[in-house]
């Protein structure tokens, strides 16, 4: 018995998810051909994914120093495609979405977002990130890092719910294919040859399957049959089905199902107040994500001591021009703001004396006394 040389066998391991395990042990879903990639094909998914990292991108980014803003600093490189391209992807993987910043003599000069696998993170038992560039080990602080909560992306806690819209949609497409009718069934008196069997089915097929072919007369022969099938209750509740799987993606994303484009409960009295609910549960949270992400890796330890990122929301908050100029009138006969503040809210320059914080409302002007009447006159 020879017991030198030994062989050995390579055995795959289980990923560390749940998704893997309950796979392995009870069988595919249809969650399990979800990937990143074919997520957005679902149009809830893709709605998702552009009402958080559009809104997130078109803000502008603001580098601040207890309450004035800092105009000129290395650190202000991010732009538009950056920030929603790095809110996209953290939406679609597990492990969120990383950039590296290039550093010259110690300051960022450019972030560079590196394609998809490039940059791989791993953590210790302290849940310290240690970071690879290609394989080279780099600093946590060179590395922009977004994530979600849970260690989890929507995309993997809606996995189920979108493998059922795909299967749904699949399904409908289907039916759609074929008439946008079930299928039916063709009896004999007798039976019949396979070959016989074969060309009417060909036949069959050929004159009555397809949209372009609905409502043919069909003809028989031999006493031949067709009995159409019935819908069946799954069936008859097919559009409350794909219509209950929107709304759970919009649980996943946190928005209301009406801002994926479902108004089968929405109103124009509480269209306002959507919008305002995705902003505080749904938007706001990747803000702060985003603002302590680019905190970490763009400021030095002595800068983050007075200094911060800060995305301006007034974009986000425009109400109608009415509502908005109550609230700024408001805000100046409260002298919170001066009106010069209100003005550049509404992106308007500023004028000579506007400056003064007083109730234009309650503010007693001087008479004019008989010389300037005269002169007016």
């Amino acid at each position: 018995m020879r017991l030198w040389p030994l062989t050995t066998k390579s055995i795959t391991t289980i990923p560390d998810d749940d998704a893997a395990i309950l796979e392995a042990f009870t069988g595919s879903t249809p969650g399990a051909g979800v990937t990143a990639s074919n997520a957005p094909s679902v149009t809830a998914v893709a709605a998702g994914l552009r009402l958080i990292s559009e809104p997130c991108a078109t803000l502008d980014v603001n580098l601040v120093q207890g309450s004035e803003r800092v105009e000129s600093h290395p650190a202000l490189t991010s732009g538009y495609e950056f920030v929603r391209d790095l809110v996209a992807e953290a939406l679609l993987h597990d492990s969120g979405a990383m950039a590296w910043v290039n550093r010259v003599n110690g300051e960022p000069r450019e972030i560079i977002n590196y394609k998809r696998g490039t940059i791989q993170v791993q953590y210790e038992e302290t849940r310290e990130p240690l970071y690879r560039v290609s394989g080279r080990p780099v600093p946590a602080s060179d590395i922009i890092h977004l994530r979600g909560p849970f260690e989890k992306c929507p995309i993997s806690l809606a996995r189920e719910a979108i493998g059922a819209a795909i299967v749904m949609e699949a399904h409908a497409s289907r039916m759609f294919k074929n008439g946008a009718r079930p299928g039916g069934v063709i009896t004999v008196p007798k039976g019949i040859g396979e070959k016989s069997w074969k060309a009417m089915k060909a036949g069959w097929r050929s004159a009555h399957e397809g949209a372009e072919n609905s409502g043919r007369t069909a003809i028989l022969f031999d006493g031949a049959e067709f009995k159409q099938m019935q819908l069946s209750s799954v069936d008859a509740q097919f559009l409350e089905m794909r219509r209950f799987q929107n709304e759970e993606i919009a649980r996943a994303f946190n928005l209301s199902p009406a801002m994926l484009g479902d108004m089968t409960k929405s109103s124009y009295a509480n269209a306002s107040q959507k919008q305002l609910e995705a902003l505080i549960y749904a938007i706001e949270p990747w803000l702060c994500a985003l603002e302590s992400a680019l905190d970490r890796a763009l400021l030095t330890d002595e800068e983050r001591a007075t200094m911060r990122f800060k995305f301006d929301r007034d974009d986000l908050t425009r109400a109608s021009l009415t509502e908005r100029a109550t609230a700024i009138n408001s805000l100046i006969a409260s002298e919170v703001i001066n009106p010069n503040e209100g003005r550049d809210w509404l992106g308007m320059p500023a004028r000579e004396g506007g400056d003064v914080y007083a109730n234009r409302n309650i503010t007693v002007k001087p008479a004019a006394n008989d010389n300037t009447m005269k002169e007016a006159a």
